[in-house]
């Protein structure tokens, strides 16, 4: 899928200050409008708190809105997100396994802060406020970093304190890929690979286990991302057209917390209506 410049098309991976995008969802929406686009889904991390703003700024600009989530999910040991779209929300099997991955994060970024904080003068406050609903990760962290004035942005604080490898890092919980697929579809939703060939992995998502996922119930994958790495992308599309999976495209964008801009990859209006089909969850 090219990348798209002209209007028309949705983006389907965008992210809100209810996970670590720096944008209301109501701001989004009028991005997305300012843009052309026809409509966007929402897809924090393991949460679905912004989706009613979202959903009503959506029709005050005349955007289709689609509700979505990114979950946290590993496959044999590698990390994969998972995207949802038009889940239930009121699904108590899913929520609780979001809940407890929230939870996982929360204590995973307490250990963090506590490492980070022996060598750079944050706390846990500059993280998190009293009441704060997020769901809080590294990029929370990493905020805390640009705003006590070590790095210049959240990609430097990444590179140089919190990437894997640094000792101030810490794995977190994470559900099973194949387990999240049945949860996304037990509530109604449809599933979607995100960014499979994402250059911070190893190797792009292999022929094998794409055929895995979708024998579990995976319904598409995001091929147009622009973080996924060109030269990766040849046999991925092979394996998704041999697969019978559909095919999304998104930007991932986090406001000011990514480079990545709103649009900049788009998914086709056929399969924003093909997936309007599976779901159970209204605009």
């Amino acid at each position: 899928m090219a990348r798209a410049t002209a209007p028309g098309g949705y983006d389907f991976h965008t992210h809100s200050v209810h996970s670590d995008g720096t944008t209301r969802p109501a701001e989004l929406a009028a991005e997305a409008a300012a843009l052309g686009l026809e409509g966007f889904a929402l897809t924090d991390h393991d949460t679905v708190s912004g989706w009613d703003e979202a959903r009503e700024a959506s029709r005050a600009v005349g955007l289709d809105f689609l509700p979505g989530i990114e979950i946290t999910t590993k496959h044999e040991w590698e990390s994969r997100h998972l995207l949802g779209y038009g889940i239930d929300p009121h699904s108590g099997e899913l929520l609780a396994a979001l809940a407890r991955v929230r939870d996982s994060r929360l204590e995973r970024a307490r250990e963090m802060v506590r490492r980070v904080a022996a060598d750079y003068a944050i706390t846990w406050e500059d993280v998190v406020q009293d009441g704060d609903a997020r769901t809080v990760g590294r990029p929370h962290i990493a905020d805390a970093l640009v705003a006590a004035g070590y790095f210049a942005d959240r990609s430097t604080a990444f590179e140089q304190v919190l990437h894997p490898g640094s000792p101030y890092y810490i794995g977190t919980y994470a559900i099973d890929t194949l387990d999240a697929i049945e949860l996304v579809r037990a509530a109604g939703g449809v599933p979607v690979l995100a960014h499979p060939a994402a250059f911070r992995q190893r190797a792009a998502v292999q022929a094998a286990e794409l055929a895995e996922l979708a024998a579990a119930g995976l319904w598409g994958v995001e091929l147009a991302h622009p973080e996924n790495r060109l030269d990766w992308m040849p046999e991925l599309e092979l394996a998704v057209g041999d697969l019978g999976l559909e095919t999304t495209g998104a930007s991932d964008y986090h406001g000011a917390g990514k480079p990545n801009r709103l649009g900049e990859q788009r998914t086709s209006p056929e399969v924003v209506a093909r997936l309007r089909e599976l779901v159970v969850t209204p605009r």
